[in-house]
């Protein structure tokens, strides 16, 4: 049996991007009978961007919900809050006594943002350590991650290393599970879908917010409805292929190319795929939304089953550093 750890960070309900990059293939090897899976809201790493406490809890129930609503099964996987574990800071304090600065410094989170240190709080430049705390307090055999991620893994992999070869066989290294078939989600603005960029598509938001979004931020070309357009590059296409069946994906393209089928159309039929394709989630995540207790009561059912994973891993490094 494979143990699969992954994670998400708090910081606002999951849009689009999400939801089909990570959300969904994360719940799929879940899943999977010869899997364990430890999925966790890291809302610890959100820290090192948002400060307001009710912003910061109203997202980890946002995104609590949004895993939820689409179908994972808390009965069979660990489901918790990063922060009700609170092995994983000890851990990460250990770690970083392991690890050298220089290397820190490398790391894309901190390098991003080095030129404005002003930016840049020490959770930041850490960050690295405790997603190694997180991943390496489980045991964790796979770590799916995006080929962005790579590097915080590969420093996962460095400290585990480091400290097995000082101190005596305590971590598995983890391996990378590099998701080669998941697709890039393009935004609004035909770049990668991230908040940090402002461009993207919350499936969760009202019809009327969506449609709305959708007409003012998806921009195209003024190629008169009569002529042929070109599906390929083009936004609204690219996103409802995502969204909609293979064959109405076809079908709009051939509607494109044909004419008298213009950009307004498309986006109609974009809104109406991403209403319609998502209304039972949509409701379940609203429902969810609604009823704190069950989200609490869930999550610190999973935060259970973690710590009673968490605490023998701890004693064994405890043990070994001495304490």
């Amino acid at each position: 049996m494979a143990r699969i750890l992954t994670g998400i960070q708090s910081t606002g309900a999951p849009h689009l991007g999400n939801l089909l990059g990570a959300i969904r293939p994360a719940i799929d090897l879940a899943h999977q009978e010869d899997n364990e899976s430890f999925l966790f809201i890291a809302d610890m790493h959100s820290l090192t961007q948002i400060k307001g406490g009710s912003e910061l809890r109203e997202n980890t129930y946002a995104v609590a919900a949004a895993w939820m609503a689409f179908g994972l099964d808390t009965s069979r996987t660990a489901f918790y809050r990063q922060s009700d574990v609170a092995e994983v800071t000890e851990l990460a304090w250990y770690l970083n006594c392991f690890f050298p600065y220089q290397r820190l410094t490398l790391a894309h989170s901190f390098k991003d943002k080095s030129d404005r240190l002003e930016d840049v709080n020490s959770g930041l430049f850490s960050y690295p350590m405790l997603m190694a705390a997180d991943i390496l307090l489980y045991d964790a055999d796979y770590v799916p991650v995006g080929k962005d991620q790579l590097q915080h893994l590969e420093m996962t992999r460095d400290v585990a290393s480091r400290f097995n070869h000082k101190m005596g066989e305590t971590f598995v290294v983890p391996k990378e599970l590099v998701q080669q078939e998941t697709q890039l989600i393009p935004g609004v603005d035909g770049e990668k879908m991230s908040k940090s960029k402002g461009n993207t598509l919350n499936i969760f938001d009202a019809p009327n917010a969506l449609k709305k979004h959708i007409n003012k931020n998806i921009v195209t070309d003024a190629t008169p409805l009569e002529d042929s357009k070109d599906p390929n590059g083009s936004v609204v296409w690219e996103l409802y292929k995502l969204v909609a069946s293979e064959s109405d994906a076809t079908d709009m393209a051939a509607k494109l190319r044909a004419g008298g089928y213009g950009w307004g159309h498309a986006k109609k039929d974009l809104l109406d795929a991403l209403v319609d394709g998502f209304a039972k989630e949509r409701d379940e995540f609203n429902r969810l939304m609604n009823d704190r207790a069950m989200l609490d009561a869930e999550l610190s059912k999973g935060a259970e089953r973690a710590r009673s994973v968490a605490q023998p891993v701890l004693q064994r490094v405890r043990s070994k550093i001495g304490f």
